[in-house]
C-alpha cells in the first residue's frame, strides 16, 4: 500500500498547470481534481480554458464543469466536494492531485476554512453600501474601532477582505481573527506536497497571448454569445469570467476585435500578478518549480516529491 498523500499543483494562469498535472497523475497512478474557481461551471470552457476533452480522457478529471453559472458555489462548497473526492480516491489507493489557480481553494484545503454563520443578506447589503460611500480608507478606520485584531490579518489595501471582517465581527460578535485561529484541516500538514510553477514573467506573457489567440480560433466569441443568452444576474461570479465583458463591448459595437483581444491578454496579465502577489504572502512554504520543457518540469516535480 502507498503512502497517503495529496498532490497541490498550483501557479499562474497560463502557466502550465493541467500538463504538468497530466503528467505527474500518470506517475503516481492519480487522479485530477480541480482548483479554479472558474472552471467548475458547465456552460464556459474556451474562456475559462478548461483541460480539453482528450485531456480529461487520459486521466479522470474530478470537478471541473458541473456547476451551472446560474448558481452561486463557495470555497465551503468546493472544500466539501474536494474532501469527498480525496477520501474516495484514497480508498481507491490513488494518489489525489489539486490543480488551480484559486489561491483560496488551497488555502482552505490546507489550513482549514472558518465556520462562519451565513450572515443575512439585509445587513450585508447594508455593508457594502456604506464601503461604498465612505471608501476604502475610511471603513479600514472604522473596521479598526469595531475589530481591533482586524489589523493583525486586514490589510489597509484589500477591500474584500476588509469587508469580510467588519460584517463577520458586526454579525458574530466573534472577530474573524480568532475564528481563522480557531480553524484547523481536515488533513494532516505532512500529506500535502505543495509545488507552485514559478514561471518568468517573459515566458508567462508570451503564452497569454498564445492562449487568448487560441481561445478566439476556437469560438470564444459563440460560447460568450450563448453565456449572454442565459440573462444570468449580474452579481454571480461567472460574470468575473476574464473576456466576457470585453466581447459584450465588442458584440454591442463599442470595440474592435484586436482591442478586444488585447484587453483580455491585459486583464489575464493582471490577473497573473494577482496569483504571484498571493503566492508570496500565502505560499512560502510551497516548492517554486519552472522549466519551459514539459519533462524536465514533470522530473524536477517528481524529485520534490519523491
Amino acid at each position: 500500500m502507498q503512502k497517503k498523500m495529496i498532490i497541490l499543483i498550483a501557479g499562474p494562469t497560463a502557466s502550465g498547470k493541467s500538463k504538468l498535472g497530466l503528467a505527474l497523475a500518470k506517475h503516481f497512478g492519480g487522479e485530477i481534481i480541480n482548483a479554479d474557481s472558474m472552471q467548475i461551471y458547465k456552460e464556459i470552457s474556451i474562456l475559462t480554458s478548461k483541460p480539453t476533452l482528450k485531456e480529461r480522457t487520459l486521466i479522470k478529471h474530478n470537478l471541473y464543469g458541473f456547476n451551472s453559472v446560474k448558481s452561486n458555489f463557495t470555497t465551503g462548497d468546493w472544500l466539501s466536494l474536494a474532501t469527498k473526492k480525496i477520501d474516495d480516491q484514497w480508498k481507491r489507493n490513488k494518489t489525489p492531485i489539486i490543480v488551480g489557480g484559486t489561491g483560496l481553494y488551497f488555502k482552505a484545503l490546507t489550513d482549514g476554512l472558518a465556520k462562519i454563520p451565513p450572515i443575512p443578506n439585509s445587513l450585508r447589503k447594508n455593508i457594502r453600501q456604506l464601503h461604498k460611500n465612505i471608501g476604502q480608507k475610511k471603513f479600514f478606520l472604522k473596521l479598526l474601532k469595531l475589530d481591533p485584531l482586524a489589523k493583525k490579518f486586514v490589510s489597509p489595501t484589500d477591500p474584500q477582505r476588509t469587508i469580510r471582517a467588519y460584517e463577520v465581527k458586526k454579525f458574530t460578535k466573534n472577530s474573524l481573527f480568532e475564528l481563522i485561529k480557531q480553524t484547523r484541516s481536515n488533513f494532516d500538514n505532512s500529506v500535502f506536497k505543495k509545488l507552485f510553477i514559478d514561471i518568468p514573467r517573459e515566458d508567462l506573457s508570451k503564452k497569454i497571448e498564445t492562449r487568448v489567440e487560441e481561445m478566439f480560433k476556437s469560438g470564444a466569441i459563440k460560447e460568450a454569445e450563448r453565456f449572454f443568452k442565459m440573462k444570468i444576474s449580474q452579481d454571480l461570479s461567472a460574470n468575473k469570467i476574464i473576456g466576457i465583458n470585453e466581447i459584450k463591448d465588442y458584440l454591442n459595437g463599442k470595440i474592435t476585435i484586436k482591442k478586444t483581444k488585447e484587453l483580455i491578454i491585459q486583464k489575464t496579465r493582471q490577473y497573473a500578478k494577482r496569483q504571484f502577489t498571493w503566492a508570496r504572502g500565502h505560499m512560502k512554504s510551497w516548492g517554486m518549480i519552472y522549466s519551459p520543457n514539459i519533462k524536465d518540469l514533470s522530473q524536477k516535480a517528481i524529485n520534490r516529491i519523491s
